[in-house]
């Protein structure tokens, strides 16, 4: 496939085109019907929605807030020198199109809506539609027409959620401008413009036909308001890390001597299937939400998955097709003036990795040590973690809907903000219950509504505010003793009481979801490398990195640290689903990292047997694109606290930080440490389940077959590979005989230095790349034969109890080899 796209480069690009511009256009004549559902089955809150939705019917659209506040010599709001300037107001926002009804504090019947000091009033705005139908125009009109009724000693602003709309930053700033840092970041590393542009396009394709897609999406199935920009975020990070990826490949095998198109195809065929396999890992990370029960998760699920899966194909189709357009004009000049002029590169690794690779190995257990104390440090505030939702009291302080929420605060009490509903069904007398509220501990003030439908709604007004541990602690007593004392059926509901259940069914349920998606990635790396003690450190790490992340995420949020410089707005709990989609989204990057880095260290244990080279190996020509492409996701994942939105920059934050910590400390330095410190037991694996497990192909494709001379030479540098298992159990394999699709076989028999028959031994047929293919046991006359799928260089391993086991490399022709072994305590000898 990597073939024909770079060779039909403009077929390719026409279609990517087409689809983009086809996919905007249906997405922008449909718009957008994103939808909050917090389904919580079996919970409080949920039943008293219920109840409220069959009693009261909401009103079809939004309800915002004007909220003014006179001071010094104004006096109170009831003064004709206020009501002057607001009533007139209030009056032209009712006769605008979109507006359905002004309720104003100034009718007898509403006089609730004036604070006791006589200072603070405000009146409720209900639009003809929900927040994303109404019209940004609308909005603002509304906003300055309220707003110019201000003059010294009377101040009005105002909040709710259509008024939270003209807040946003533009669309795409956050986009743009992580897009940018990225672009810098890849020209540093590249030093080229057009290998520079390549990662961004790719990222574009990808994540812009994923949006244009969720935007449709959103009009047969539920997608949260959050889902576009979460998608878009993840969907970035990993659309340029993976282009990144391939493109770092191609260009290293054309500075190696290989032809543009020949170095395209070996880099879709090596770092293309680790693109698939660590793409295929996020999407399984992320439906692991699903696992947590929650509806709001659903469209999160589908639109960062759908996103990913874009990327994905834009970097293994559109990807090669640039390509072929640029040819060798992927590298820079000066690169290409120094490879016509000093020829082809070596393949050895040099640099400031190779040199930071040499110096772990030196001191694996110092360096291991300090990695744990930084993490460990980080994690700390972990431990004060307390779920929850945002509101606009989070908001920049400058804000409208920031300083409303303040001036609701400061006139009616903290609780005003989020008050409880106490729903009451089947017609109960409520005198008692009411007095019983009024009593309680932190109830600021309780009153009755008129019953509707058999059904009455006590509001209640808590002393706390919404996010506090008080108004949680308010809930349980309302919950525990309070109705059930008062012994009538009665349901703790409102937004306040929502958020608090959607926290509490989180909190119970993230064990399980944190499990699944640990002992998936262990199955699945244990898969990948045939080792019990890779995916088991891996797992380890995950935990380390999520504990760490969380710990900074805690204390910039939570505790409020650094929240000025960030311009993010006021501390409060951390969002209730957050952990869940970023413990998805860690545990995919987390994966891809760690396939990256010990797909090439397995790579070269399988070809020399010597664990602290493969370490020292693979870290040394894999950390610095590893580190290159972390640090493009710090850039994208940070440029979302400009987006405008609490819970995308709290993702965005938080990220960053699990990705900078996985990256540089984890997978740079606590990884490969404590790899030198268990030596051989990383790649440990029973013989039993070694038989018994399916072999995946993350490593890369294997090379064309050597030369004959080339062959030879390989046979003269035969590698102790003692790492292969002896297998008890195995039995007898039936080969697949030569001239079928290109197979053959490698045959021969086994002896001891006695020249007697081996029976017994364990024969197996390894690739170049670390892939077992055939695995045999010798018969009683030492005789053994293995299947080959296809000419080519492979390694023969030979295996048996009380003797040394060797590997040889062997070159097989079109047709079957003979291949004797001799076996010694001293080794393998080849007779033949």
């Amino acid at each position: 496939m990597a073939r024909w796209c770079y060779r039909h480069r403009l077929v390719v690009l026409v279609l990517w085109v087409g689809a983009l511009f086809g996919l905007g256009a249906a997405g922008t004549s449909a718009g957008t019907d994103y939808s909050n559902v917090f389904s919580l089955p079996d919970t409080d809150s949920k039943q008293a929605y219920d109840l409220m939705t069959k009693a009261f019917p909401r009103s079809s659209g939004d309800t915002d807030t004007v909220v003014w506040r006179s001071s010094g010599d104004e006096g109170s709001v009831k003064d004709t020198a206020v009501r002057s300037r607001i009533e007139p107001a209030l009056r032209e926002i009712a006769g605008m199109r979109g507006v359905g009804e002004v309720v104003g504090p100034y009718d007898a019947k509403n006089a609730a809506q004036i604070s006791r000091d006589g200072r603070t009033a405000f009146a409720q705005i209900t639009f003809t539609d929900q927040a994303n139908g109404v019209p940004k125009d609308l909005v603002q009109k509304v906003v300055d027409t309220a707003q110019g009724a201000e003059r010294d000693g009377l101040r009005v602003e105002l909040g709710g959620q259509a008024i939270t709309r003209i807040q946003e930053p533009p669309t795409g700033v956050s986009e743009v401008v992580g897009i940018a840092a990225a672009a810098v970041v890849l020209f540093l590393a590249f030093g080229s413009l057009f290998a520079m542009l390549l990662p961004i396009v790719v990222a574009i394709m990808g994540v812009g036909s994923g949006m244009m897609a969720t935007m449709l999406l959103s009009h047969v199935t539920n997608v949260p308001e959050v889902a576009p920009l979460l998608g878009s975020l993840i969907g970035l990070g990993v659309g340029i890390d993976y282009a990144l990826f391939i493109v770092t490949r191609h260009r290293r095998g054309i500075q190696r001597g290989l032809e543009p198109e020949e170095s395209a195809v070996r880099a879709l065929n090596t770092s293309g299937r680790a693109v698939l396999f660590a793409g295929g890992t996020v999407c399984i990370a992320l439906a692991g939400m699903l696992v947590m029960n929650l509806r709001f998760l659903d469209g999160v699920v589908i639109a960062t998955s759908l996103t990913v899966v874009l990327s994905v194909l834009a970097a293994i189709t559109l990807l090669p097709a640039l390509l072929g357009l640029l040819g060798p004009r992927v590298l820079s000049r000066k690169q290409r003036r120094k490879l016509a002029a000093a020829g082809p590169d070596p393949a050895e690794a040099s640099g400031p990795a190779a040199r930071w690779s040499a110096y772990v190995q030196k001191r694996p257990r110092s360096i291991a040590a300090m990695a744990l104390v930084v993490m460990a440090v980080l994690a700390l505030p972990v431990l004060s973690l307390r779920l929850g939702a945002t509101d606009q009291g989070n908001n920049q302080e400058s804000t409208t809907t920031r300083q409303a929420y303040d001036l609701l605060a400061e006139g009616f009490g903290p609780g005003f903000n989020g008050p409880l509903q106490v729903v009451v069904p089947g017609g109960a007398d409520t005198t008692e219950l009411v007095r019983t509220i009024r009593a309680t501990d932190d109830v600021a003030q309780a009153a009755a509504a008129p019953p509707a439908g058999g059904i009455t709604v006590i509001q209640v007004v808590p002393k706390t505010s919404p996010q506090s541990v008080g108004t949680d602690r308010l809930i349980d007593r309302l919950r525990d003793d309070v109705i059930p004392e008062a012994g009538v059926e009665a349901h703790v509901g409102g937004v306040t009481a929502v958020f608090k259940d959607f926290a509490s069914v989180t909190g119970d349920r993230l064990p399980y979801f944190v499990g699944a998606i640990i002992g998936l990635g262990f199955l699945l790396l244990l898969i990948a490398f045939r080792s019990l003690v890779v995916p088991l450190t891996a797992a380890l790490m995950n935990l380390i990195a999520a504990a760490a992340s969380f710990g900074v995420l805690v204390a910039v949020f939570q505790w409020g640290w650094g929240t000025e410089f960030l311009g993010i707005g006021k501390e409060g709990p951390i969002t209730a689903f957050l952990p869940v989609i970023m413990l998805s989204l860690l545990f995919g990057l987390s994966m891809d990292y760690q396939v990256f880095l010990v797909s090439r260290m397995h790579e070269e244990w399988v070809h020399t047997g010597d664990n602290a080279r493969a370490v020292r190996v693979g870290l040394a020509e894999t950390s610095r694109v590893i580190n290159c492409a972390a640090l493009i996701m710090i850039c994208v994942f940070s440029a979302f606290v400009l987006s405008g939105d609490m819970e995308g920059a709290m993702a965005g934050i938080g990220l960053a930080a699990a990705v900078a910590l996985d990256a540089f400390i984890l997978r740079t330095a606590l990884v490969p440490a404590a790899m030198h410190l268990l030596g051989r037991s990383n790649w440990w694996l029973p013989g039993w389940l070694e038989g018994r497990l399916p072999h995946l192909a993350v490593e890369p494709a294997e090379p064309p077959a050597e030369s004959p001379a080339g062959a030879h030479k390989n046979t003269e540098h035969i590698k102790n590979t003692e790492h292969i298992q002896t297998a008890e159990h195995t039995t007898t394999a039936e080969p697949e005989r030569s001239g079928t699709g290109g197979a053959t076989v490698v045959h021969g028999f086994l002896r001891t230095a006695d020249g007697d028959p081996l029976a017994g031994a364990s024969v197996t047929l390894v690739s170049r790349g670390g892939r077992q293919l055939d695995r045999v046991t010798s018969i009683a006359d030492g005789s053994y034969i293995v299947s080959v799928p296809a000419p080519g260089a492979y390694i023969l391993a030979v295996t048996a109890r009380g003797l040394a086991s060797r590997a040889h490399h062997v070159t097989v022709g079109g047709g079957p080899l003979v291949y004797d072994v001799e076996l010694t305590d001293e080794g393998a000898g080849l007779v033949n």
